[in-house]
């Protein structure tokens, strides 16, 4: 069931209305039945995959919180061990069998031996890199005792599928979502009715449809027209095609990431913002901080740390963040181009920590004010320039792919193609293409908003008049009704993120 389907414009206020008005006692039961019914929309026999994170993590819990009551601090150990091995093994079945026996395969056909045979078809379960990752940041922050094991399996079970970020996150954290779960059968029918909370929720939601059916899946069709065929084009298209293709994966997982924020404030949650004007990153590492927030948390808190990060000497930290940007793109997908793609941006972070006193020497002596705008744009625009080349990996089809996307870039430049029509022969006619820099304009001035107030569009919107707050309402409805990307030929295009 995809947010932006009928079934979910039904379904949502569906749940919505009876979980206001139902007994406290039950609101725990009717979120998680809801839940589950959205992920079976998905696939029903998967649903068996997340009942059973969700069991072996509950009762690695139970366990853990017994064995530090007992004192018996040996066996702890063993049962991370074991809940980590089973949803990680899992993981790596579903989504990494196939990547595994295509490079033996490879391996063995090189040494003339017969290859192995896929013995079925492998179907990768919608979200499970998400509620898995999410599942096992409970069962860590048990252990090192940041949370108490839950002792109430249907409120656990909620913690791990609550539907709004179930199949794309964010990916919560027990200490945020898990205690607002806990005190749901504490919450007033009058609590709940909140008329600005419910507004600015719906305001989240809104802006996330537009992002995705406006910008993102508009600039699909011109980024899918160009990559499927890069090489008829030379540096100008190629070069513009990667700058679309960064803005529609931000947008497209932007929006989910919003929808879900406003879906789940709808009903009186908190979750976490995922993104933060990343593209207004003066660094990779500032990028980092800005980028699926919910992820790079993760590994930063469950990997990097872990490792030693970089409380160990020079060599031992840079290759802790090499390990988890090779884990962060394997993370993205099971083929050695999302792997690049994470080792590029484990190199730009190792770079950068190794030069940063270097830099900052340099631009002492050189007498350089690093607060001026000019300075500042200049790095704005260094560190995108740096993202783009990365993603170029992230959105081919194979390193082969990359390599060759790349070589045409720096060797077949094409300036006139920006007066001779060919921007008009890539999938957007000239109607579309002003749609979408309108669409484009609105983005960046929401972002420059919440970059230099610090407020996202609904916590701003309360600040204004009534008559402001409704025109920028009607101005985002009017813009999804007359332009958004649906109709009888629209294809229905997923959340980017779904496949990972």
């Amino acid at each position: 069931m995809l947010f932006h389907s009928l079934e979910f414009f039904i379904y949502f206020p569906v749940v919505v209305l009876v979980y206001f008005f139902i007994p406290k006692r039950w609101k725990c039961l009717w979120l998680l039945a809801a839940s589950y019914y959205f992920y079976m929309s998905w696939n029903i026999g998967h649903t068996f995959l997340i009942a059973f994170s969700t069991l072996v993590t509950w009762v690695s819990g139970l366990l853990l919180g017994k064995c530090q009551r007992a004192g018996k601090r040996g066996c702890r150990k063993w049962i991370v061990a074991v809940s980590v091995l089973l949803n990680l093994g899992i993981l790596f079945y579903f989504k990494y069998f196939d990547f595994l026996l295509a490079n033996v395969n490879r391996v063995i056909g090189m040494l003339g031996f017969p290859m192995l045979e896929k013995p079925f078809e492998i179907v990768l379960p919608a979200g499970i890199s998400f509620y898995t990752f999410q599942a096992l940041g409970y069962t860590v922050d048990v252990y090192r005792g940041d949370v108490e094991p839950e002792k109430n399996l249907l409120r656990y079970a909620l913690f791990v599928s609550f539907f709004p970020q179930l199949v794309a996150g964010p990916i919560e954290r027990s200490r945020n979502l898990l205690r607002q779960i806990r005190r749901i059968s504490s919450v007033s029918f009058r609590r709940l009715w909140n008329y600005e909370r419910i507004a600015g929720g719906l305001i989240l939601m809104l802006w996330g449809y537009f992002l995705k059916l406006v910008i993102a899946d508009r600039l699909c069709i011109f980024v899918d027209t160009v990559f499927r065929d890069w090489q008829q084009y030379g540096t100008a298209v190629l070069v513009l095609a990667t700058a679309a293709f960064s803005m529609q994966i931000y947008c497209d997982f932007a929006s989910y990431s919003t929808i879900a924020v406003g879906a789940a404030k709808v009903m009186g949650f908190t979750l976490m913002e995922n993104f933060q004007t990343p593209y207004f990153s003066r660094s990779i590492q500032e990028f980092w901080r800005r980028w699926h927030i919910s992820l790079s948390l993760w590994f930063r808190d469950y990997l990097y740390i872990p490792l030693g990060g970089s409380r160990c000497g020079v060599l031992r930290a840079q290759w802790n963040r090499m390990l988890t940007f090779l884990a962060s793109g394997l993370w993205h997908g099971a083929s050695w181009h999302f792997v690049a793609w994470g080792a590029i941006h484990g190199v730009y972070q190792a770079a950068g920590a190794q030069t940063q006193g270097i830099r900052r020497r340099l631009r002492k002596k050189a007498g350089v004010d690093t607060e001026t705008f000019s300075f500042r744009l200049g790095q704005v625009m260094v560190t995108y320039a740096l993202t783009l080349f990365a993603l170029v990996f992230f959105r081919s089809a194979s390193m082969s792919g990359a390599f060759g996307y790349l070589k045409r870039v720096f060797t077949k430049p094409d300036p006139w193609v920006f007066t001779d029509g060919t921007l008009y022969q890539l999938g957007l006619t000239q109607a579309d293409l002003r749609v979408l820099l309108a669409a484009l304009v609105t983005l960046l001035l929401v972002s420059l908003i919440r970059e230099r107030r610090g407020e996202t569009l609904e916590v701003f919107l309360a600040g204004q008049g009534l008559w402001f707050r409704w025109m920028v309402i009607l101005y985002l409805f009017a813009f999804l009704f007359l332009f958004g990307m649906y109709g009888p030929e629209y294809d229905e295009s997923q959340f980017i993120y779904f496949q990972f």
